[in-house]
């Protein structure tokens, strides 16, 4: 069964906190400093925030509980002629998952993932150190959980004739 993934980007975790525990009604599945995930179950949905370079909505996608599932919206999204960024095994928002990536026609990124555990750490491997999101702000796309570049000549979080500038 498929979820819709949201990721929005705050300024202050303490405060989206509150205000998206009182609107789901319970607390998020997964907090860390930088970082908070709820699985809703009523609507569906895995809403995650953090302190990112950017505010906002960060960007969406659809999670997948198998293989066959995000194969099957994979083939999809390429038989529509989409231009498809196969990231595929990756560490991201504390999990270590399997993702491919598109851009939509208004510029907004969106993530077909299928998650395969959690993770002590936000982005990279488990060789690199362990540093919050904020350090991150100029690292590059792997490092920062950016979505990758759909085209080769566009540049993560800057806007080019290509991109609108969103990122992540």
């Amino acid at each position: 069964m498929k979820r819709m993934h949201i990721h929005v980007g705050v300024e202050r975790l303490d405060e989206a906190l509150k205000f998206y525990n009182a609107l789901f009604g319970q607390p998020p599945v997964k907090t860390r400093d930088d970082y908070a995930k709820w699985m809703l179950d009523d609507p569906r949905v895995n809403f995650a925030i953090s302190t990112r370079p950017q505010t906002g909505l960060d960007h969406l996608g659809i999670q997948v509980e198998n293989d066959a599932e995000l194969g099957e919206l994979r083939d999809r999204l390429r038989q529509a002629d989409l231009s498809l960024f196969d990231e595929g095994e990756t560490v991201c928002c504390y999990a270590r998952s399997d993702k491919s990536w598109v851009t939509d026609p208004g510029g907004i990124a969106w993530e077909a993932y299928k998650t395969m555990e959690d993770v002590q750490f936000f982005a990279g491997d488990e060789n690199e150190a362990l540093r919050p999101v904020e350090a991150d702000k100029g690292a590059s796309a792997s490092t920062a959980c950016c979505p990758p570049r759909v085209s080769p000549e566009a540049e993560c979080c800057a806007p080019t004739e290509t991109t609108t500038g969103t990122c992540g």
